[in-house]
C-alpha cells in the first residue's frame, strides 16, 4: 500500500496510512522510506520530504544507509537547491555514512546546473579520495556542464580521459559533445567525433544525426544537412518528424520553399505527420516567396490532415496575407482566430499594422496599435519597429522619432527594422550624417547588425549627395561584415557611376561573392550585368556556374534518401 500510494502520488492517503502504521506499531524499512521521500520530492514538497526522512527514521527505528541519504539528496538537487544539497551532504560524514558514486553524480549535477562548473570539477576529482572512480554518468554530467559554459576543449579532454581510464562513453555522452560542437559551428570536429563513435563501436543514433542536421541548418548549410540525412539512412537510422521538420525549416530560411515542399511530400510518404510549426514555416516561406496561392493550399492541407492551428500558425497566416496586400482576408483570419479562442498577440497585431502601413492605411494602422494597447498587449521591439517604420515611410519623421525615444525609455532595444526606418527617415530629410550616426551605433552595439536594406538606404542617401567615394567605402564595410549586395545595391551604384567602369565594378563584386561561396547572390549580379549589356569575363562565368552546379546536389541527395527509404 505504501508503494501504491507513493507511486500514484496520493500523498493524503499515504499520510493516513503512515499514521495507522504508527498506531499499529508496524515496521517500515529503508526501502519504503526511500519510496516515501521520492513521492514527496516528486510533488515538490521538499521540506516535508526531509522532515519525513528524519521523522520516520526515528519513529520506525530505520537504519539509514547511503541509499536513503541519496534519495533525500536527490530531492534537493532536483529543485536546484545547491547550497542546501551541499549542507545535506555534510551530514553523510556526521552520521558515518560513506558516499558512493551516485552521491557524487548528484553533487556534480547540482553544481553544473547552477553554473559552478569549477566546483563540480573539484568534486569530480575528489571522488578518488573517497574510493569512488568516476563512471560514465559522472563524466557525462561534467562534460555537459563544461559544454553549457562553452568550455569545449575541456569537455573533449574529458572524453580522451575516459578512454585512458577504461570508461566506455555512451551515445548520450557523445551527443553532449556533438551538440556543443554544432553550436560552435565546428563541423570538422563533429565529423571526426562521429567517425570515432563508429571506431569505438558506439553507433550514432537518431538524436546524434538530428543534432548535426539542426546545427547545420542553423548555420545555413542546408545542402550539407541533406547529405547527413542520406548518411543517416545508410547507417540504419530512420529519420523522424524532427529530422524532416528541421530540414524543411532550414530550406525555407534559405528561400528554398519549393525544395521544402518536396521534403514534406517525402515525409508524408513515409507515414510521418508534420506538426504546426513545420506548416507555419512553410506557409511563411511561401508567402515571402510571393507564392500566396500555394501557401493557402498548404494551410488548407494542414487543416485536412487534422493538424490544429495555434497562435503561431494564425499569426503566420495574417502576416503572409498582409504581405500579399490581402488585408481584408487577413482581418477575416484575425476574426476567426478570436472566435476559436486564440487571443491575438503582439506579433499578430504587428503583422496587421505592417500590412495596413504598406497599403497606405496609416491612420487605420495607428488604430490597430491603440487597439493592441487597449487589449493589454505590451509593445515589444517588433511592434515598435513596425510603428516607427510606418511613420517614417510616410514622412512623419517627428512622430517616428517620438516613438523611437519612447521605445528606448522603456528599455526596448531597437531591431534592424527600427534602425533602418529611422536612418531612412533621416536620409529622406537630407540628414545623412544623422543616419550614419545611427548606423555606427548598430555596428558597435552588437545586437542589431545592419542588413542589405540598411546599407542600401545609406548608399542611396550618400550617392544623392554626390558622396560616391564614401558610398564605395561603405560598400567595402558591408562586404567585410558578410552582408551581400542585391539588385537594389547594384542599381544605386550604376546610376552614380555612369560611364566610370561599371563592368569592372560589378565584376569585382561577383569575384568577392564567389570567394565567400555565395553563388546565388553572385548570379543575381551577373543577371544585372547581362541586362545592362556588361558581359562578365570568362573566369567569372566559370566560377558562378560551377558554384551553382554544386548547390544542385541537394536535389540528388533528397532523391537518394527517397530511394533508400
Amino acid at each position: 500500500m505504501v508503494r501504491s500510494y507513493a507511486d500514484a502520488g496520493d500523498l493524503r492517503s499515504l499520510d493516513l496510512l503512515l499514521d495507522r502504521m504508527r498506531r499499529d506499531r508496524r515496521s517500515l524499512g529503508e526501502t519504503l522510506l526511500v519510496r516515501v521521500v521520492k513521492a514527496y520530492g516528486k510533488a515538490r514538497r521538499v521540506d516535508d520530504a526531509l522532515d519525513l526522512f528524519d521523522g520516520l527514521s526515528e519513529e520506525f527505528n530505520i537504519r539509514r544507509t547511503v541509499r536513503s541519504f541519496n534519495s533525500a539528496l536527490n530531492v534537493l538537487v532536483a529543485e536546484g537547491l545547491v547550497d542546501r544539497a551541499l549542507g545535506f551532504y555534510a551530514r553523510f560524514r556526521e552520521e558515518g555514512v560513506s558516499p558512493n558514486g551516485l552521491t557524487f553524480n548528484l553533487l556534480i549535477k547540482a553544481l553544473c546546473r547552477s553554473g559552478s562548473v569549477d566546483r563540480a570539477t573539484e568534486v569530480f576529482r575528489g571522488m578518488y579520495g573517497h574510493g569512488c572512480a568516476p563512471d560514465v554518468f559522472a563524466y557525462g554530467t561534467l562534460m555537459d556542464g563544461l559544454c553549457r559554459e562553452g568550455r569545449t576543449d575541456e569537455a573533449v579532454a574529458l572524453l580522451d580521459e575516459m578512454h585512458v581510464e577504461g570508461v566506455i562513453p555512451s551515445v548520450v555522452v557523445y551527443n553532449v559533445l556533438v551538440r556543443r560542437l554544432c553550436l560552435d559551428g565546428d563541423f570538422a570536429r563533429v565529423s571526426r567525433l562521429v567517425d570515432n563513435m563508429h571506431l569505438k563501436g558506439c553507433a550514432p543514433n537518431e538524436a546524434t544525426y538530428n543534432t548535426i542536421i539542426h546545427g547545420l541548418c542553423l548555420k545555413g548549410r542546408v545542402e550539407k544537412a541533406v547529405g547527413i540525412l542520406e548518411r543517416m539512412v545508410l547507417n540504419g537510422c530512420r529519420p523522424n518528424e524532427v529530422t524532416y521538420g528541421t530540414i524543411i525549416d532550414g530550406l525555407v530560411k534559405r528561400n528554398r520553399a519549393s525544395d521544402a515542399i518536396k521534403v514534406l511530400s517525402l515525409m508524408e510518404e513515409k507515414g510521418l505527420k508534420a506538426n504546426e510549426f513545420v506548416y507555419s514555416s512553410l506557409v511563411s516561406g511561401l508567402f515571402k516567396a510571393g507564392n500566396s496561392k500555394l501557401a493557402m493550399e498548404i494551410w488548407r492541407k494542414m487543416e485536412e490532415n487534422g493538424c490544429k492551428a495555434n497562435i503561431v500558425v494564425y499569426t503566420t497566416l495574417v502576416d503572409g496575407l498582409c504581405r500579399g496586400s490581402d488585408i481584408e482576408e487577413a482581418k477575416r483570419v484575425l476574426l476567426e482566430m478570436s472566435e476559436k479562442g486564440y487571443k491575438p498577440n503582439v506579433f499578430t497585431y504587428s503583422a496587421l499594422m505592417r500590412g495596413l502601413f504598406e497599403t497606405g492605411k496609416t491612420e487605420e494602422a495607428i488604430g490597430v496599435w491603440n487597439n493592441m494597447i487597449d487589449n493589454g498587449c505590451t509593445p515589444n521591439k517588433v511592434s515598435y519597429s513596425t510603428l516607427v517604420h510606418g511613420l517614417c515611410e510616410v514622412g512623419r519623421l517627428k512622430e517616428g522619432l517620438m516613438v523611437w525615444k519612447q521605445m528606448l525609455s522603456r528599455g526596448c532595444k531597437p531591431d534592424v527594422v527600427a534602425y533602418g526606418a529611422m536612418i531612412n527617415g533621416f536620409c529622406n530629410d537630407g540628414l545623412v550624417n544623422e543616419g550614419l550616426r545611427l548606423f555606427n551605433e548598430m555596428l558597435c552595439g552588437g545586437e542589431s547588425k545592419p542588413d542589405v536594406v540598411t546599407y542600401n538606404i545609406l548608399f542611396n542617401g550618400l550617392c544623392k549627395q554626390g558622396n560616391l567615394l564614401q558610398a564605395i567605402n561603405l560598400l567595402n564595410t558591408m562586404l567585410d561584415q558578410d552582408c551581400d549586395p542585391d539588385l537594389v545595391t547594384c542599381n544605386i551604384f550604376l546610376q552614380s557611376l555612369g560611364d566610370k567602369n561599371p563592368r569592372e565594378f560589378l565584376d569585382g563584386l561577383v569575384e568577392r561573392l564567389c570567394r565567400r561561396k555565395n553563388y546565388r547572390s553572385a548570379s543575381n549580379i551577373v543577371e544585372v550585368m547581362l541586362n545592362k549589356f556588361y558581359p562578365p569575363v570568362i573566369s567569372t562565368w566559370e566560377k558562378v556556374v560551377m558554384g551553382l552546379c554544386k548547390q544542385k546536389k541537394v536535389h540528388a541527395a533528397i532523391d537518394a534518401v527517397h530511394s533508400l527509404l
